[in-house]
């Protein structure tokens, strides 16, 4: 397939994977400016998934639960409310942080988040657990990334719903870290062996865009229809933003 083939047939593309400066230490830029970038770059919806209280977060850990959650959301609402207004699907999700491993967390809403404060000091499993009778899934973020803040690589394959197996900072020539092809390649296998639903995201941190996610024949209609895709392992394939990949990690181009 070519390109354009595939973007005749699936060409409804989501950022799976992106943090706004209202909550994430590390990211340059504003939901707000963030939704605007991505709607310009083509994208059909985003999901804003922040670090949280175990990660890299801009929001004082010691606010009450509720007050923390409420501006931990702040970029997702920032984000939602520019979208609404430029025709761009924006939803919330999250990483949670493991002083290393990371996990995003889709198909949880911030009214679940006020009612679970628990699951600050849950395990992996735990969190697993507290996340599907939820409804949502647990995905393991850039499982193979070598960095200065991960002490080791660790796996938790019996404690998540499956694995980002294509992460654009890590294989996109736009990337200005943590680049290392070999990383997605390592997530491919694990993907493989285990036979994992799988996500794509470009961990985007800026307005400067990568173009990598995750693109469907339809558009999504809720955050429950894109968990109920990723589980199902539907009709779907990933992009780094310059290659495209099938669930099961073939290059298609």
């Amino acid at each position: 397939m070519t390109v354009e083939e595939i973007k005749e047939r699936y060409p409804y593309l989501y950022e799976t994977h992106l943090h706004t400066s209202e909550a994430s230490a590390c990211a340059r830029s504003a939901g707000k400016d963030m939704a605007r970038a991505h709607k310009e770059a083509g994208y059909t919806g985003i999901i804003v998934t922040d670090h949280n209280w175990g990660g890299n977060t801009c929001v004082d850990r010691s606010l009450p639960w509720k007050e923390w959650v409420d501006l931990y959301f702040a970029g997702y609402r920032n984000a939602k409310e520019e979208g609404d207004k430029i025709g761009l699907q924006v939803f919330p999700g999250c990483e949670a942080g493991y002083h290393g491993p990371e996990f995003l967390m889709y198909g949880v809403t911030p009214e679940w988040f006020k009612e679970h404060e628990e699951i600050k000091n849950a395990s992996v499993g735990e969190l697993r657990k507290a996340v599907n009778e939820a409804g949502g899934i647990l995905i393991q973020a850039h499982p193979f990334r070598e960095e200065w803040y991960i002490e080791k690589v660790e796996l938790f394959p019996d404690d998540v719903d499956g694995c980002e197996m294509i992460n654009a900072t890590h294989s996109s020539s736009k990337s200005k870290s943590h680049n290392n092809p070999e990383f997605d390649q390592k997530a491919i296998a694990y993907a493989r062996e285990h036979n994992f639903p799988v996500t794509a995201g470009s961990d985007v941190h800026s307005v400067e865009v990568f173009g990598g996610g995750m693109a469907f024949p339809t558009k999504l209609e809720s955050m429950e229809d894109f968990v109920k895709r990723v589980k199902n392992k539907d009709d779907y394939v990933l992009t780094n933003g310059e290659h495209w990949y099938t669930k099961t990690g073939e290059l298609l181009v």
